[in-house]
């Protein structure tokens, strides 16, 4: 991974794109040396910095990172798959990571239940 600014990056601490909300809706999952990780963090923060969304991205390898919602450790969940992105919760895609469908996802809200 490129260095990125490291409020984007600590685990477990949500990170916000500037100006965004402190709420993170997307959750971009990766790992150090990945050129579709890079690819996949470049076209977030675009589409975030667009919709005003707040954005973290967790790096599978990191010892720290928290488990899944389930309580999943993320390196078994998507170790295989990085880059993983995830809008609202929902996984919207991985390896190769479709922004028309970020877009889509941000633009119906979070979900409510």
């Amino acid at each position: 991974m490129h260095p990125v600014d490291p409020s984007e990056t600590v685990p477990g601490v949500p990170s916000r794109a500037p100006g965004a909300p402190a709420a993170a809706r997307v959750v971009l999952y990766g790992r150090a040396g990945c050129h579709l990780c890079d690819e996949a963090r470049e076209l977030v923060r675009r589409v975030c910095a667009e919709s005003g969304d707040g954005w973290r991205e967790v790096d599978v390898d990191e010892p720290g990172a928290p488990p899944l919602p389930n309580g999943e450790a993320v390196l078994d969940a998507y170790g295989e798959l990085v880059p993983v992105l995830e809008v609202d919760g929902v996984r919207q895609g991985y390896w190769r990571i479709d922004a028309g469908r970020v877009r889509t996802a941000l633009a119906a809200g979070a979900p409510t239940s």
